[in-house]
């Protein structure tokens, strides 16, 4: 039986930037949405092959905010998958510094930070996070507009302060196909919807996104292709 389409394009980038390696320990952020969980989904599967020789466990984290946990019947579907599932408190709004508001952007890079510290300190090489194709290319937008800068999130990022990797299956799927297969599965999906949200610099980024592609997965995937294409003869 021929696997799905997504997972088919994960495998790709799984291998072309060797992302799962024989005796990784994994840990995947499970926000709820419906990219984490195909990412989630596509890692269970994985695990059943005969070659096989990895562990993963997902991990949620919590906030002060009742918008921003993970839905039971959500759960329920990991279980189904033989998943196992962490849950982590973090107090993002206690930790906002006086004279700063409190923001998206920063509840985000709080928790980013805490998937971080956990891994390390309980022995996990690999965090893997759901970012997608149109992810990467709107951040790689983004900084070119905002910051005067050429950079994005990588597929695998190895720190080197910490003895870990932050890995992107996803980094070759589009959200269409994404959102293509979480419907085919019936993926029950939560996101956050607290107060503080503001995504104008992404929504616009998304935009301009679109108005360069028009929607084509190959013509986000040669954006993608061109960061490690780079002629330096013909740049400042």
């Amino acid at each position: 039986m021929s696997q799905p389409k997504l997972f088919s394009i994960i495998d790709k980038a799984v291998y072309d930037y060797k992302m799962i390696e024989p005796g990784d320990k994994i840990l995947v952020g499970a926000s709820g949405g419906k990219d984490s969980t195909a990412l989630i989904e596509y890692l269970a599967n994985r695990s059943k092959r005969k070659d096989a020789d990895f562990s993963f466990t997902a991990i949620h984290i919590e906030t002060d905010f009742e918008a921003c946990t993970m839905s039971p019947r959500l759960r329920k579907q990991l279980e189904e998958w033989n998943v196992d599932t962490l849950n982590y408190f973090v107090d993002v709004e206690n930790r906002v510094k006086e004279g700063f508001k409190m923001s998206c952007y920063w509840c985000s890079n709080q928790r980013r930070n805490e998937l971080v510290h956990f891994a390390v300190k309980n022995g996990y090489n690999k965090l893997a996070l759901g970012h997608h194709l149109d992810d990467i290319l709107e951040t790689l937008l983004m900084n070119m507009l905002r910051k005067g800068e050429l950079s994005t999130m990588p597929p695998r990022l190895n720190y080197e302060k910490y003895p870990l990797s932050i890995i992107r299956p996803l980094c070759y799927a589009d959200v269409e196909t994404i959102k293509e297969h979480a419907k085919e599965s019936g993926y029950i999906s939560t996101t956050c919807t607290c107060m503080y949200q503001d995504n104008s610099g992404r929504k616009d980024a998304r935009a301009r996104l679109e108005a360069l592609t028009k929607g084509d997965r190959r013509a986000k995937e040669r954006m993608l292709a061109s960061l490690r294409n780079i002629n330096r003869e013909y740049l400042p």
